[in-house]
């Protein structure tokens, strides 16, 4: 069954299930999960450098991770930030239809991602170099860009286990749990 997005319906039982998926599963957790989009909205929300950076930050911000088949990943993962002047009021996993009606989404490749997640490579230098892709305004994005790069240090401390790094079984798992949240979310 699956569960309308935006109903209150739909926002319990997304909670539920990841609270179930956090106690059943151990760090690292697998980047683009229900559960790493957790422990990336608690630091946000706990963080205090953050809410200085982003006191004046309006907006929606979404991370397209781009599918790649050959990972698991058939669909592309939509991870939405609902951001506004410095509070984080959450990180979940969203339908592609409403990840794209963010304020800001920026679309990359799988690689890319994790190149941003692991500190390997800027958020804005990799939308400067066409790495990451930005629909919405490049402007209001450079504006923030203390806020941008306390989000970006937040994901790096995250205990994450890349999907590129997935052995063929833990793929295969990651496999059945997208087809899963699909099925009953949407997403």
């Amino acid at each position: 069954m699956t569960h309308t997005y935006g109903t209150a319906e739909w926002e319990q039982a997304y909670l539920e299930m990841v609270e179930k998926r956090l106690a059943e599963s151990e760090k690292p957790y697998i980047m683009g999960t229900p559960e790493w989009a957790a422990a990336y909205e608690k630091l946000i929300q706990e963080d205090e450098p953050y809410k200085k950076y982003a006191r004046n930050w309006e907006g929606s911000v979404v991370i397209h991770i781009l599918p790649r088949k050959e990972r698991g990943l058939e669909k592309g993962i939509y991870l939405f930030m609902d951001l506004w002047h410095g509070d984080c009021r959450f990180v979940r996993l969203v339908p592609p239809a409403e990840g794209e009606k963010a304020n800001f989404v920026l679309n990359g490749e799988l690689e890319r991602w994790e190149a941003v997640m692991s500190g390997e490579l800027g958020t804005i230098k990799a939308m400067m170099q066409g790495k990451i892709k930005l629909k919405g305004h490049l402007p209001t994005i450079v504006r923030a860009v203390k806020a941008a790069t306390r989000l970006v240090e937040l994901s790096n401390a995250i205990e994450t286990k890349y999907i590129s790094r997935l052995n063929e079984e833990e793929q295969g798992s990651l496999k059945n749990l997208l087809a899963e949240l699909e099925a009953k979310f949407g997403i």
